[in-house]
């Protein structure tokens, strides 16, 4: 036997994800109260997260995501620069014992 395609209501689907970002508990207990599987509930909270293809970003969204990539390449190169380091002072260790 196939299974059933239910088709639920935008109402519906919006209630659940504020339930499940707003309640308290998992996805997976917000779904069995609802009767419905964690795995479509997880659907929805992506869909309802996603921003439609083609949205262009509003100002601030473009100059926080601007701010954000050189903070990133900051923090690359930091890292980076402590792997070498920490890489060293194991061999200094190494060559001292």
């Amino acid at each position: 036997m196939g299974r059933k395609h239910h088709h639920y209501s935008e109402e519906f689907r919006a209630e659940a994800v504020r339930m499940a970002e707003t309640s308290g508990f998992s996805i997976r207990q917000v779904a069995l109260d609802l009767g419905i599987a964690n795995q479509t509930l997880g659907v929805w909270i992506r869909e309802a997260h996603a921003r439609p293809a083609g949205t262009p970003l509003a100002a601030d969204e473009r100059t926080e995501l601007e701010e954000l990539r050189r903070r990133v390449k900051v923090l690359e190169t930091e890292r980076e620069i402590l792997r070498k380091a920490a890489a060293f002072f194991a061999q200094e260790t190494e060559r001292t014992r």
